[in-house]
């Protein structure tokens, strides 16, 4: 289903380089706000470290922003020593394609990570890129992101509750 992410975690620095590899993904297109850094801009020195961490692995990374806020995505950028793309107008392909041109490699090597369903998820599968969704850093958020949240969170429990089964029934 387009709106159900490949994986789910509760937050970047639980995704593993052991992960990626089993998943034969060489490259990440990571979203900004509530993945990377919080309402303020904060970012942590975890999320620091896992990029730092996952560069010296051979990962390519890059940036793909809905924010229109460019000093913003560019801040968090050089933070990170990470090319970006902003206003990126996700789900719609053109912004993925971009981000996959800088990464160069093909969307089966490239896993999208995001804390929303409806921009990162539904983007990265009609790419058919590995959609890895995240839980947001902090409950703030944008107006338009609080109220597509009580949807994503209903989407996100309804996924939750299907691979919770499977593992009970074997699968």
């Amino acid at each position: 289903m387009i709106l159900y992410p490949n994986s789910y975690f509760k937050n970047i620095s639980e995704i593993s380089f052991t992960y990626l590899k089993q998943n034969n993904i060489r490259g990440l297109i990571l979203d900004v706000d509530n993945t990377l850094i919080d309402y303020y801009k904060n970012i942590s020195d975890d999320t620091i470290n896992w990029v730092n961490n996952l560069k010296k692995n051979g990962i390519k990374m890059c940036i793909l922003s809905n924010s229109n806020k460019q000093e913003k995505v560019k801040e968090v950028a050089q933070r990170l020593n990470l090319e970006y793309n902003y206003f990126a107008m996700k789900p719609f392909k053109r912004g993925f394609k971009k981000a996959q041109k800088m990464l160069g490699l093909n969307n089966t090597q490239i896993a999208v990570i995001g804390d929303q369903i409806f921009t990162d998820v539904i983007g990265a599968n009609r790419m058919k890129m590995h959609s890895i969704l995240v839980d947001p850093i902090k409950e703030k958020d944008i107006f338009v992101t609080l109220v597509k949240r009580p949807i994503e969170n209903y989407i996100k429990h309804k996924y939750i509750e299907k691979n919770e089964s499977k593992k009970h029934r074997g699968g």
